[in-house]
């Protein structure tokens, strides 16, 4: 009988703390000072949604959710006042021996499912010499992103999980090289993609058997007001796929449009595609043959639903 009520209270606990709002600050009241702290007390394997409210500044540390920590979602007060910050980079010699790569250089790691994240800036401050310095990488399935700033410099979104589903809102993600690259597939929604350098947008690694990788719908394509050659992707992989829907994109982008990455191979197996660019960068009669100009009925084809699958990222 002991054992049973034990196991109860126990259950009524986990369930309740799942179900509240825990909170991070540096300072004044909180739960937590630093968002690790916050994270490493989410249950594991936990089903109902936590929410982590991240108040106002700027938080130097390397998070990682870990993937026995789902259904979580990290909350700021504003996307330009509540920053997760670091300076990794690529080539960084590490106390125990160890040398930072592409995979590992990230500021903020996101390796559980169901993530959610809103008004906050993922930023990695390595700076422009530094190489690559990612400053988020996502690895988990069903991430969404909602009013979000991804900056840095080169390579800045790695979304590495091949197959696995991503969605986002709203959001601001600037950097110079290859600085939204990766194997998931991806839906941008309304999103300001800005380019730093002249250099390339997307660097895509889809795999062959996967229908989508990052599709840009509704967005809008800026560059400082030096910058005047820019790519909108090159293969990281020889099936790499990117689709750009309605998209306005300014004189920095090429009239070729794309990159074949120096490998003329590349241009048989890619699956580059637009439709209905619009912007002194669309220039619709340069694109690269290899390149696909979706008719009215091809465009219909890529629906959330269709892309996502029975994954509905507005519904938490």
């Amino acid at each position: 009988m002991r054992s049973t009520l034990f196991f109860f209270l126990l259950l009524i606990t986990f369930f309740s703390f799942a179900q509240k709002k825990i909170t991070v600050a540096k300072f004044g009241t909180a739960d937590y000072r630093t968002v690790q702290e916050a994270l490493d007390a989410v249950p594991s394997d936990n089903k109902n949604r936590i929410v982590i409210d991240i108040k106002t500044g700027v938080y130097n540390e390397v998070i990682t959710v870990d993937a026995r920590k789902n259904f979580v979602t990290l909350q700021g007060e504003s996307k330009e006042n509540t920053i997760l910050s670091f300076n990794n980079h690529a080539g960084t010699k590490l106390e125990n021996g160890d040398t930072l790569n592409t995979w590992t250089c990230a500021s903020t790691f996101i390796y559980g499912n169901d993530f959610h994240a809103e008004n906050l800036t993922f930023q990695n401050n390595a700076g422009f010499t530094a190489g690559q310095a990612v400053a988020l990488r996502v690895e988990g399935n069903r991430a969404s992103f909602a009013n979000c700033k991804m900056v840095g410099f080169q390579d800045v979104l790695f979304l590495s999980g091949s197959g696995v589903k991503h969605y986002f809102a709203n959001c601001f993600i600037e950097g110079t090289t290859d600085f939204i690259f990766g194997a998931a597939t991806a839906v941008f929604e309304s999103c300001h993609i800005h380019s730093k350098k002249n250099s390339h947008v997307t660097a895509a690694s889809t795999n062959s058997i996967i229908p989508f990788g990052f599709v840009f719908r509704n967005c809008r394509l800026t560059a400082d007001s030096n910058i005047n050659k820019v790519s909108l992707g090159r293969p990281w992989s020889p099936t790499a796929s990117v689709t750009y829907l309605n998209c306005e994109m300014a004189s920095h982008i090429i009239p070729e449009g794309w990159n074949n990455w120096k490998n003329p191979m590349n241009e048989l197996t890619v699956r580059y595609a637009e439709y209905q660019s619009s912007g002194p960068g669309a220039h619709e009669e340069s694109r690269v043959k290899w390149s696909k100009r979706l008719t009215d009925q091809e465009a219909a084809l890529f629906t959330n639903e269709k892309i996502l699958g029975n994954w509905n990222p507005g519904k938490l």
